[in-house]
């Protein structure tokens, strides 16, 4: 539920009032002085211990599960924090997998080193690469779940600052349930719980009305994962109108002051011992590795995901036919059929960054102008995702794990209305199957496939009741029918990239050995990986059709995205329910 927050003693539900029992308990609170809740109380329901125990049962026997290279990622750099002085955090090069996060994070990887040393010392041993004992699957995965208890208690927050704590209580167990933690954080391997628990302790207290202690938040947030900047332009915009500008548009100075003057320190002590050891040029070349491709490993379902499938159907009509269309002789074996590298276009212009960049601010201009005229929490929220869609969307080599700057952000506002809650259900199915690809192995796949199912009938059946309109004309009906028929086409979608390896021999591509092969197409500002693990055999043996299954997946479910993100952003620029309106309703 999304709770409004002006000024006035207890948050407003935007969108979701009714003239009921519960507005009417609203109304005499707001004659009364509030007593703000402590952070953290032990009130926590039975249903909720369930959902916690039941979330780390599962999570525990998923410890054997497969393994990406983000394991070893981690792993070394557990070694580098410990290891190296912090002057060569950025610098060292023992393995290929180094150190690319912003400093919070790599701080967090020393302090989590502390423990792995005493464990088990081997595990912070910088020259002991791709150790795999079950000293380190169990400490790395138990850091995993313990700091997603952050998110946890985010959301538990969120569900008693509720105005409908039921409602909003689903809400959250679907964000701490969602399937892209378990794929992408404890199976995949990473710590995106914990990242995503930072942001909503964010937009909590935006929610709350803290617009200083949000924005302090989000800068700590981008000096763990430098992702994040796809959401700072709402952030931006939001906090300047609505925290550091009066109604009349007046600037408020000690607002102001104070907002600037905690980021600058929030920054200072993310950077300042790099900055005073000279390396935050080094520091910005980790971070931000420009001479990587259009595409990411496999297409992210993504804008560009669309265009190079296009392009590999012109060349195939240009060849088909004899069209006198001319043809990059380079994009013919491009990199873009799902392996990191340049994408070379056959027949399309090539993209370049400064393209992406232009488009994605174009669109984002769009929402943060209707920001700033209406800086209210939940167009704050709506921009806030469709900031991240635009960046996902349009963005330079975007990692299909971005995804969830999408949906997590989107299922807060699930429950609004019928509208959004459509939007969240296209969305959420598309960019869950779109993350299924990361675990190629037989196992993983079942559960990553039972668990998404249960996970989107548990979450649908409850708010589907509570949100449903009738469709108001025929082009409703017509958009509901579609839709309809785009959603039961992901079984047929299953079955074809589940059979097509089994028809062409057991032999497909998949994200963590294409992100290194050696049919990588090298150019002047990108030079192929090695990997002792691709032999030149392996690489003979792909083919184009190989990577198939990869690129269906990838179009199809980018339709999907790319119209809910049409879907929302129509929404938001067309929304007929503000915040003023509510409030005068109650009146």
């Amino acid at each position: 539920m999304i709770n409004e927050s002006a000024g006035a003693p207890a948050p407003i539900a935007a969108g979701t009032l009714r003239k009921s029992s519960s507005v009417a308990s609203l109304r005499s609170s707001t004659s009364s002085i509030i007593v703000p809740e402590p952070w953290f109380r032990y009130d926590i329901l039975p249903s909720e211990w369930d959902v916690l125990w039941l979330s780390t049962a599962l999570k525990l026997l998923l410890f054997p599960s497969y393994r990406s290279t983000d394991f070893e990622v981690h792993r070394n750099w557990l070694a580098i924090t410990h290891s190296l002085p912090i002057s060569k955090w950025y610098y060292d090069t023992t393995s290929e997998w180094t150190l690319d996060y912003p400093p919070f994070f790599a701080y967090l990887e020393k302090l989590l080193s502390i423990p792995a040393s005493l464990i088990d010392p081997m595990i912070v041993d910088l020259n002991n690469l791709n150790y795999d004992g079950w000293s380190v699957i169990g400490y790395q995965r138990t850091t995993v779940i313990l700091t997603e208890l952050v998110l946890g208690i985010v959301l538990l927050k969120f569900v008693r600052g509720s105005v409908e704590p039921p409602i909003q209580r689903i809400i959250s167990a679907s964000i701490f349930l969602h399937p892209g933690f378990l794929i992408v954080d404890h199976i995949y391997f990473q710590y995106n719980g914990f990242m995503y628990g930072i942001l909503l302790w964010s937009i909590l207290m935006a929610r709350n009305g803290n617009k200083l202690a949000s924005g302090i938040l989000f800068a700590v947030l981008l000096n763990f994962k430098h992702i994040y900047m796809y959401l700072a332009p709402a952030y931006f915009v939001y906090l300047l109108r609505s925290f550091c500008l009066s109604p009349a548009g007046e600037v408020q100075i000690k607002n102001f002051l104070s907002l600037a003057n905690a980021v600058i320190a929030v920054f200072v002590v993310s950077l300042g011992p790099f900055a005073l050891l000279g390396q935050i040029p080094q520091l910005l070349s980790r971070l931000f590795p420009f001479t990587r491709g259009l595409n990411h490993a496999y297409w992210a379902p993504n804008f560009w995901a669309l265009v190079t499938a296009a392009d590999r159907v012109l060349l195939k009509y240009a060849r088909l036919t004899g069209a006198d269309i001319i043809i990059n002789e380079s994009g013919v074996a491009s990199s873009s059929r799902g392996l990191v590298g340049d994408t070379v276009f056959a027949v399309l212009p090539n993209v370049k960054p400064i393209h992406t960049f232009v488009i994605t601010i174009a669109f984002q201009l769009i929402w943060l102008l209707k920001l700033w005229r209406n800086p209210t929490y939940k167009s704050f929220l709506t921009a806030l995702t469709l900031s991240g869609w635009t960046s996902f969307l349009f963005g330079w080599h975007v990692h299909e794990k971005a995804v969830l700057l999408i949906l997590i952000p989107l299922s807060l506002l699930a429950a609004e209305r019928h509208a959004y809650f459509r939007t969240f259900v296209l969305a959420s199915v598309a960019g869950v199957f779109s993350l299924f690809p990361l675990l190629f192995t037989p196992t993983e796949f079942v559960i990553e496939v039972i668990y998404s199912v249960i996970w989107i009938g548990a979450v649908y059946t409850p708010l589907s009741r509570r949100v449903y309109e009738y469709p108001k004309s025929m082009s409703y009906v017509i958009m509901d029918a579609l839709e309809k028929l785009y959603l039961a086409g992901f079984p047929f979608l299953l079955i074809f990239v589940t059979t097509f390896p089994l028809l062409q021999g057991g032999v497909t591509a998949h994200p963590d050995i294409s992100a290194s092969a050696a049919i990588c197409i090298s150019s002047e500002a990108f030079s192929c990986p090695e990997s002792e693990n691709w032999s030149a055999q392996s690489s003979r043996e792909v083919s184009a059709l190989q990577f198939l299954p990869l690129m269906v997946t990838s179009i199809y479910c980018a339709f999907g995205l790319v119209w809910s993100f049409l879907r929302l952003g129509f929404i938001y620029l067309h929304e007929e329910t503000t915040y003023q309106g509510q409030l005068s309703e109650i009146k």
